[in-house]
């Protein structure tokens, strides 16, 4: 007698190892092809392009994006910078090709991937930069200089 997935198993759809090395012959239930069909979808779009982890604070006179970004060379970046928001973009290729199938733990995101930041207030573009080190992405964005205030006075027109 076949034994029922666990609690834990049907809200996450794992299946138990015992599972992972049944025979193809075995039928599959309704839920299972289920969890496979949105598995797939979930990896077809996920292939599209992975979205980048990043930090962004401000000190006094900067809003500074720091993202870790290792495995990428600074070529393969790019970064475009508006006074009031930030697109980056690259792609992290694996320099080895390993059928899935051989994997017991695929957590690195390999490919495509970008992130669009929109800033808090303007900065100044014009004298953004970005530096690179030791697998670090760090972009320093110069805040904008506050306009003073200017007191105008009201005429009276005839």
């Amino acid at each position: 007698m076949a034994k029922g997935k666990s609690f834990f198993e049907k809200l996450s759809g794992n299946l138990k190892l015992e599972n992972l090395n049944s025979s193809p012959s075995q039928e599959k239930n309704s839920e299972e092809i289920n969890l496979e069909e949105k598995s797939k979808k979930y990896s077809k779009e996920s292939e599209i392009e992975g979205q980048l982890a990043i930090d962004v604070y401000q000190t006094e006179r900067e809003i500074i994006i720091k993202s870790a970004i290792a495995g990428i060379s600074p070529e393969d970046l790019d970064i475009s910078i508006t006074n009031d928001m930030v697109n980056i973009r690259g792609e992290r290729m694996d320099e080895q090709s390993i059928d899935s199938q051989e994997y017991f733990y695929q957590e690195c995101y390999w490919g495509s991937f970008s992130r669009a930041v929109i800033l808090p207030e303007e900065i100044d573009a014009d004298q953004s930069k970005a530096i690179m080190k030791n697998g670090i992405l760090t972009i320093l964005l110069p805040k904008a200089s506050k306009a003073k205030s200017k007191k105008l006075k009201v005429e009276l027109e005839d």
